[in-house]
């Protein structure tokens, strides 16, 4: 048999362990658990980010927003929020296509732009009312009508997307920069295709260098102009900079003073923004902006390039939708019918 004093020492020393093996639980488990509530959670990096895209739905070529919108759902995983720009009048033909076909599963909001913003900021011009409509200068108001997103991304309706959209949502923009383009001068294989169809690509083709206003500006007329019709931009930085304020004013010193006249290459809404971001904007990656299928119906890219293109845009006369235009089936294989048959695309039997 032990003695007491032994017994009584094994019992001391049980307790002391008990208490540092408590005392150790209170000091390290605690954390552990927390730990395991974090991971039941999502993890910033585990945690699926929505992709804010806008697209406008004009009337007359809301199939296109469609075929954009198309094309984006079908090449990617991500998590998309389309934001559908239009006016009060055909929201609600759009917001019909898109619930009785096989878009109804995607994730949009419908924002009715009011014209009204523009009253006094736009120059009539008789001979191009095409690039006088409203929706053209949606990407002007971003702030606006995208309230809680920190980074967006605004197509034109004439494109198709071909890679996965959060590859373009993933461009950098350096420090200070409220937008990233594609420059007109990125893509070697464009250049041919530029020179074929007479396309301006410099600030020359844009803004009326016979005005002192823009020859105040100090930037070359041989400056390398950028597309304006893909965007990613910083929401944060676009209203620190009141990018906003400063397109409205180029806007109204041009009904003032004509500084960029809508029979020059560009029209009305690419110039202001030419001012604005001259030399402050970041580049997107060239193969996510292929450009000028619509600038001639004749001019024609390889095949294979296309096939490589992330992303299509018809900008120019020649859409598409219409007759005649260059490579329409690769944009007819997003395009989805109009329940409501009073979209129709011309085909040359039609």
């Amino acid at each position: 048999i032990l003695p007491l004093v032994s017994v009584n020492q094994i019992l001391l020393l049980l307790l002391v362990l008990t208490v540092c093996a408590i005392l150790y639980n209170k000091v390290h488990q605690v954390p552990l658990a927390l730990r395991n509530e974090t991971v039941d959670l999502e993890s910033p990096e585990e945690m699926e980010e929505e992709i804010p895209v806008v697209i406008c739905a004009a009337a007359g070529r809301m199939g296109a927003a469609v075929a954009a919108i198309s094309s984006i759902y079908s090449n990617t995983e991500a998590n998309v929020l389309f934001y559908i720009v239009g006016l009060k009048t055909t929201l609600p033909h759009i917001r019909k296509w898109i619930e009785n076909s096989k878009l109804k599963e995607i994730k949009f909001k419908v924002v009715e732009f009011n014209p009204m913003v523009l009253k006094g900021k736009i120059r009539q011009d008789a001979s191009h009312p095409e690039l006088l409509q409203p929706l053209n200068f949606v990407r002007f108001y971003l702030p606006l009508l995208i309230q809680k997103h920190e980074k967006v991304i605004y197509l034109d309706d004439d494109v198709i997307v071909q890679g996965d959209i959060q590859e373009l949502y993933d461009t950098k923009l350096a420090p200070g920069h409220a937008a990233a383009f594609s420059d007109d001068c990125d893509l070697p294989s464009t250049h041919e295709m530029v020179r074929s169809v007479g396309m301006q690509n410099t600030y020359m083709g844009f803004l009326d260098y016979r005005k002192q206003a823009i020859r105040d500006l100090g930037i070359s007329p041989s400056t390398c102009s950028f597309n304006p019709g893909v965007i990613v931009a910083n929401m944060t930085e676009w209203k620190h900079q009141r990018i906003t304020k400063q397109l409205e004013k180029w806007m109204q010193r041009n009904v003032e003073e004509n500084l960029y006249s809508s029979t020059l290459g560009g029209g009305v809404a690419t110039s202001p923004m030419l001012i604005v971001f001259h030399g402050k904007y970041s580049s997107i990656n060239p193969m996510w902006h292929i450009r000028h299928l619509g600038w001639s119906p004749d001019a024609r890219y390889s095949e294979q390039f296309l096939q490589e293109a992330k992303l299509l845009h018809w900008n120019g006369r020649y859409k598409p939708w219409d007759y005649p235009s260059v490579h329409t089936d690769l944009w007819e294989n997003w395009f989805i019918p109009d329940p409501s048959g009073k979209f129709k695309l011309t085909r040359p039997d039609s």
